[in-house]
């Protein structure tokens, strides 16, 4: 007798920001799914092999119909001698022009580069040899340990991940990154250097525009010790070409433009100032006043700069003051609790990015990933729900395939990122997921009690989080002088953290992401569906 299934499935068009590009996560997960695909073989390149390369038609022709499908198999509740097999697929397609226009966004993003180090105006449709970045290794190694491991090719790049990558944190609604106070200044920290500053023999030395110039991320960007510039000696300087180029390498940054703000806001909030300024640059572009991404462009670290990296210490005045006002409020302030505390972060998106960081050196990120990805799609689910009056069918089935993918990541028994949850949830959750029906009004009763569910499991989660990693990463001393300017410990709930708005607050929307065109000749075209097979 053939096994029971059933199919459910869901189609819609990759979504676009205000900006015109794909979200971050549908061009990671875009990403991903090509790399699994293209055949990934030696070349020559210049008189030498260069191992693990591809070419602009190897990458192209997938595009035309990419897909990547994550399966788990769990024993059948109702019957033990039988098993359940749930399936998530991801199917992307667009036309030639689109596809050639994707992998242009992958060399801007430097997820790829060419092998011979040349730097193409275009993505040429044919000729060209290229290779994973560093930073693209490290995107793949982190969707892999979320994901599982759809090709045994990855492999091989997964293992050259080394990178210590700056996850930037993105507003759920506009997918911009966040550009708060603190984020800033964590983020200027990294680029001058977790180790001390990258600083080279002499000014007159050249920077090199290869990616693996910053393979590892600790290695902060090119800077002279001492620059003279109009009868002054000005310590701490840097090109603005490099500054951009450590951004793009080192961060998740997924454009050109998103260098710029950030290095934008280094110069507002006086973390580094113009020695040099490029003339012909601002000719070109006026309205680009704060930051010019050219050799010629010079920058300083400034003072302020420099506290904020360590290299100076603070005033003793002002480190007292500082003390003492803390202690002051401490005393009349009652302390805050740690799911309090949990919140305060989770909200904080430079708080969040920190924590995030302290999750992955004590190999339990995915708690956070799991916890961010459920309120996701709450959120995008009530959304719904308020703007339709009745949930549609198609919506239904987009939820529930969110859903699955949640569960075979994080939930399933045996999950490439399982959490630890209560058995019995965990066991109701599998009931419901190898549910066969197809009726409408079931399914949308069946999507209710999964949104439970797994909120529950969230839930589990953040106690979990707050109980056991919070306090951690409190005491934490490479984060001590952040905490203490947010005074995590006091109970603050009617004080913002930071300027940076709460992820998915009303406030905080300015323009909704739209919808892609359907047609495959000028948007990429999305498809996820997930099936359960009884056998």
């Amino acid at each position: 007798m053939p096994p029971k299934s059933a199919y459910q499935g869901s189609s819609k068009s990759l979504l676009e920001t205000i900006d015109g590009r794909s979200t971050m996560r549908d061009f990671k997960d875009m990403f991903a799914a090509l790399m699994s695909t293209v055949p990934l073989t030696e070349h020559r390149v210049r008189f030498r092999k260069v191992e693990d390369t591809f070419t602009s038609e190897d990458a192209m022709a997938p595009l035309a119909c990419l897909k990547v499908t994550q399966r788990h198999t769990v024993p059948d509740h109702s019957d033990p001698t039988k098993t359940v097999q749930t399936t998530t697929s991801t199917t992307w397609s667009m036309g030639r022009d689109m596809a050639r226009s994707t992998c242009q966004q992958l060399v801007d993003a430097r997820f790829i580069e060419a092998a011979d180090g040349k730097v193409y105006p275009q993505f040429p449709t044919k000729g060209a040899i290229w290779q994973v970045t560093p930073k693209g290794c490290t995107i793949l190694k982190r969707w892999v340990d979320r994901n599982g491991q759809p090709a045994p090719q990855l492999e091989a790049l997964c293992e050259k991940a080394q990178m210590q990558l700056v996850v930037l944190e993105r507003d759920m609604d506009t997918d911009r990154i966040s550009l708060d106070k603190t984020t800033v200044e964590v983020v200027f920290r990294r680029m001058c250097g977790m180790e001390g500053p990258n600083l080279k023999a002499n000014t007159t030395l050249s920077d090199s525009d290869s990616v693996s110039d910053y393979a590892t991320g600790l290695v902060g960007v090119k800077m002279a010790k001492d620059r003279r510039v109009m009868n002054k000696t000005v310590p701490y300087t840097f090109m603005g070409k490099a500054a951009a180029d450590w951004l793009q390498d080192c961060c998740t940054t997924i454009d050109r433009r998103e260098c710029l703000q950030l290095c934008e806001s280094f110069v507002r909030a006086q973390l580094m100032a113009p020695v040099i300024e490029d003339r012909n640059y601002q000719r070109q572009f006026p309205s680009e006043t704060h930051f010019q991404p050219t050799k010629n462009a010079i920058y300083a670290v400034t003072e302020k700069g420099q506290r904020i990296c360590g290299w100076l210490a603070r005033p003793v005045s002002m480190s007292s003051e500082e003390s003492t006002e803390s202690d002051h409020e401490k005393v009349k302030i009652p302390r805050d609790t740690n799911m309090n505390r949990f919140n305060m972060i989770v909200h904080d998106p430079a708080l969040r990015m920190l924590f995030r960081e302290h999750l992955k050196m004590s190999l339990c990120e995915e708690n956070l990933n799991f916890w961010m990805d459920v309120q996701g799609l709450l959120k995008v689910y009530h959304n719904g729900r308020k703007e339709n009056g009745v949930v549609k069918p198609e919506y239904v089935k987009d939820c529930l395939a969110t859903a699955y993918n949640l569960y075979n990541s994080f939930l399933a028994t045996g999950a490439p990122s399982e959490l630890n949850i209560d058995h019995s949830l965990r066991h109701r959750l599998d009931e419901q997921i190898i549910q066969t029906e197809t009726d409408n009004d079931v399914q949308r009763a069946r999507l209710e009690r999964i949104l439970h569910l797994i909120e529950l499991a969230a839930s589990s989660v953040a106690k979990l989080m707050a109980s056991d990693s919070v306090p951690k990463f409190l005491r934490d001393t490479g984060y001590q002088s952040i905490i203490r300017e947010h005074q995590i410990d006091m109970q603050l709930a009617q004080r913002a953290l930071s300027p940076a708005p709460v992820p998915g607050s009303p406030s905080t929307i300015e323009t909704a992401p739209s919808p892609a065109s359907t047609s495959s000749n000028e948007k990429p075209v999305l498809s996820r569906s997930n099936t359960s097979r009884k056998g």
